[in-house]
């Protein structure tokens, strides 16, 4: 099998991850720079960079053992502003 090479870390940009409840603050220091904000829609929404793929999965893994169901998974515009697409409460 061969490797192919696009020139970049394949996955890496900013990420903006949905959860349906809300978090406590105090996780957001487990999430490693990532912001952790509670929306009015009932969901928390987890956004920052992410360095590539293997990072991303680590992420998921964080937010799969916090027992939230996961809503969306979407990788955000990089000239957007680093804030949820909803507004926190």
């Amino acid at each position: 099998m061969s490797e192919i090479s696009t020139g970049h870390h394949h996955g890496a940009g900013r990420y903006e991850i949905r959860l349906k409840g809300h978090l406590d603050a105090r996780w957001a220091a487990w999430f490693d720079g990532i912001s952790v904000t509670n929306a009015s829609d009932g969901t928390t929404v987890l956004s920052g960079q992410v360095l590539d793929q293997t990072a991303l999965h680590g992420l998921l893994q964080k937010v799969r053992d916090v027992g939230l169901p996961l809503v969306s998974v979407t990788q955000v515009d990089p000239d957007q502003p680093d804030v949820p697409t909803i507004a926190p409460q």
